[in-house]
Parts: structure tokens; C-alpha cells; sequence
């Protein structure tokens, strides 16, 4: 899936948009083709991955290697004097007031340095760039990141903080031991709706997912710009809920439920969900919970926010991802960099931060209620709050083999060059 920074503009709140450049050609190379009624074929139901990384799922955790070479570093040591910590991040994923708070009480100066893909990050990585942290890291490239030996195991004895966040976080599926990350920010992908223009709650509907299936609303309805968000909404709108299926038939469905969309509503893809449906430019969409939670700063004069609804499943049963923070092996300050992730693993700075990026950190003390009294979330939108059992219970959008992958993308392309 893309990410919450990818194609960012605007004010503190973030967008995703799925870039396309390079899909077409890796498609080509693996010479995947639709019929002329648009049906996936030219690959079996049971695709196997051809590379060597593992790929974590909640049923099948990983524990990552520790290389020769690429050890913690020692315990007992003092954070680096003189020193410039070196950060890389995605644009506008860290609120600067943090980063200076730190920069003040350690006495130290932070150089943050952004990036705009995670492709980018890691590809720029590879070449040699050198930083001390990396913010940020999407669970599904934490394979490459480990076997390429570019981020270094962590020192728990620098990292005390950790007992603030969720149980889940000490032995998360994809980090078995938390060897290599510390959890950064967690959002779900739901259902977002005006509720003085739609007549539908989906809260009270059979199949929520199906809500943007509706003729009555043309011109009015969205979905996220992002191939993977795309098809899963296509998926669970079919009652289809391995969200990271290698099943050309199944994708195929999905293709096919987005295509009769677009011929109901005169289907939108972009990702201006936050700004959208405050102005009552869409009515109906799939939507990130991190920038439906800002709605209130988008609102027009005298339109109360909350007209704005979120729906995401009550039992959990809907898109989840976090974000992770490490330590790079390239760090000249590691000891530093292990001092930062602890300051972003406290709970005032946490709320500090959400305060300007409006995604969630998954810390016991960053609760709806905690959200809502420092006036961070109206209560009309608490449902954007994620909640330690959806990531027990969440469904993650992770890597997949790399020829289903191609039959996802190719899936979306057909969508998508359709409008």
C-alpha cells in the first residue's frame, strides 16, 4: 500500500496517492496481460514468492537475523556530545516543536531530511546516504531494510519508553522482539460520509463496505488514489477479506466491482478526502482515520464538523497499518538516536506530535478520551481513534510476492485509465 506521506501537500495533514511511473514497465517484464473483457489471467491462484526475504504476516511472525558485523551497540554509554543528530523522514511526518523540545533538553542540534516514497528512502539508503534514524519505516519494506543490513538491532536498555505502548508492540508480528523497530504512528482505512447529504448510516448497514455503491449519489463519490486500498475496498465490498490475496480471481472481482462503481456514481479517485468532504465536494469515500481526524481545520465558516461521520468496522474486521521507527547502521550517534525514539515513545511529546500530524501513536496513555479532553479530536470523530484491539483484530495491507503484486497493480491500472 502507499503511504500517508506519498504525494503530500498541504498544512500538517497528509495524502496518499499511488505513483504510477515504473508500474507499467515491471508489468510488462512479467508479461501479465488482461483478455479483452479486462480478466486478470496469465497467473495461477497460488502464487509462491520468488525472493528470499520473508514476508510477515499475523499468522506467520518473523524473526529477523542478527548479522556478524551489525551488532547493538553496548549499554551504559552517554548520548554523543557536539553532535548533530542526523533524522530521515517523510515530508511533514514529525512536528518541528518535538524535534526542538529534544534538540533544547539534550543540548544537541537535529538535521531532519526528507523523503517523499519509501522506495526513494531505501533506494537513496542503498547508495550510501548516511543518517542516524529512520522515522517512518512501512512494515512492508522492513525485509529489505534487515537482510540489506541498513538499519542496526536496537538496545533495549536505552529504550525504557517502550513499556508506554501497547503489549502488542513488545513482540509484534513483523519484529518478533522488537529487534529492530519501535512503532510510530497507526491508522485504519474506513468509510467517511457527510451526514446532512447521505441518507445512509453505515452503522446501521449490512455491508458497509458497499456504501459507495450507490447510483442516487453520482458525481458525488470518491475512493483513495492507492492500488492497494483500492482493491481491498473493491474486495470487502464482496465479502472478500484476505487483503493480501494472490488470487488473480478474486482480484479479478474486485477490478470488476470498482469498474460497475464508476459506471453508478461517475466514480472520483483522488486523495483530498480530508479536504473533500468537509467542503461537501464528496459526500461518500474510503478514507484514512489520520486525515478524517483533522477534518475540523477544513471545515467552511459556520459548517459544524460534525457533519463529518467515519465508519470503520466495531469488531476490527477492516484495513490497519503502522509505521516504525529505527536505528540506521550508518548512525554516527547511536546512542542519540536511541535517546530520540525514546523522548517519541513518551507520552507528552506523543500528544504534542499528534497535535500537529493527526496520526495516532500507539501508546496506553494516547486513548479517544485523552484525544478528545486536549481538544486534539472533536467527539463526533472518536471512531478515528485506533484502538489497541484493532490491531489485534485489524486486517494489514502488507508486501506481497512480487508477481501477485503485479496482478494488483494491473488491476488498479484498469480501474483507474477508466475514468
Amino acid at each position: 500500500m502507499a503511504h500517508p506521506r506519498e504525494g503530500w501537500q498541504g498544512h500538517g495533514m497528509p495524502r496518499r496517492r499511488f505513483l504510477k511511473t515504473g508500474a507499467g514497465a515491471a508489468l510488462a517484464a512479467l508479461a501479465l496481460g488482461a483478455g479483452a473483457d479486462g480478466l486478470l489471467t496469465g497467473c495461477s491462484s497460488d502464487l509462491a514468492d520468488t525472493g528470499t526475504v520473508p514476508l510477515p504476516r499475523q499468522d506467520h511472525p518473523v524473526t529477523w537475523p542478527v548479522y556478524p558485523g551489525n551488532a547493538a551497540i553496548k549499554s551504559g554509554l552517554a548520548p554523543e556530545q557536539d553532535a548533530t543528530l542526523q533524522v530521515y523522514t517523510w515530508e511533514a511526518y514529525i512536528n518541528q516543536a518535538v524535534v526542538n523540545s529534544f534538540a533544547k533538553k539534550y543540548k544537541t542540534k537535529v538535521q531532519v531530511t526528507t523523503f517523499n516514497t519509501m522506495n526513494e528512502a531505501v533506494s537513496k539508503l542503498r547508495s550510501g546516504l548516511s543518517y542516524d534514524l529512520l522515522i517512518g519505516a512501512t512494515v512492508d519494506v522492513l525485509g529489505q531494510l534487515i537482510e540489506g543490513q541498513l538499519v542496526q538491532p536496537l538496545n533495549h536498555s536505552y529504550l525504557p519508553n517502550i513499556s508506554q505502548a501497547w503489549p502488542d508492540y513488545i513482540n509484534p508480528f513483523y519484529d518478533q522482539h522488537w529487534q529492530y523497530t519501535v512503532p510510530y504512528t497507526i491508522y485504519t482505512t474506513g468509510i467517511t460520509w457527510r451526514k446532512d447529504l447521505v441518507d445512509e448510516n453505515p452503522y446501521a448497514m449490512a455491508n458497509p463496505w458497499a456504501m459507495p455503491w450507490q447510483p442516487k449519489y453520482k458525481g458525488r463519490v470518491a475512493i483513495l488514489d492507492d492500488y492497494r486500498e483500492g482493491i481491498c475496498l473493491g474486495l470487502m465490498k464482496n465479502g472478500l477479506f484476505d487483503l493480501n490475496t494472490t488470487d488473480y480471481r478474486q482480484i479479478a472481482t474486485s477490478r470488476q466491482a470498482l469498474q460497475d462503481l464508476n459506471g453508478l456514481v461517475n466514480l472520483r479517485i483522488d486523495n483530498n478526502d480530508y479536504s473533500e468532504v468537509p467542503a461537501g465536494q464528496t459526500w461518500i469515500t474510503n478514507a484514512w482515520s489520520g486525515d478524517m481526524a483533522a477534518a475540523a481545520s477544513y471545515m467552511p465558516k459556520g459548517v459544524n464538523v460534525d457533519v463529518v461521520g467515519y465508519w470503520f468496522p466495531p469488531d476490527g474486521r477492516g484495513p490497519v497499518a503502522n509505521d516504525t521507527n529505527a536505528v540506521l547502521r550508518s548512525a554516527t550517534n547511536p546512542v542519540l538516536a536511541h535517546t530520540f525514539l525514546n523522548y517519541m515513545l513518551d507520552l507528552p511529546n506523543v500528544l504534542e506530535n499528534i497535535s500537529w500530524n493527526g496520526y495516532m501513536q500507539p501508546l496506553t496513555g494516547v486513548t479517544p478520551q485523552v484525544l478528545v479532553k486536549e481538544q486534539i479530536l472533536p467527539p463526533s470523530l472518536i471512531s478515528t481513534a485506533v484502538q489497541p484491539s484493532t490491531f489485534r483484530r485489524g486486517l494489514f495491507e502488507l508486501q506481497l510476492p512480487v508477481d501477485a503484486d503485479a496482478l494488483w497493480q494491473q488491476a488498479w491500472l484498469v480501474v483507474s485509465n477508466g475514468i
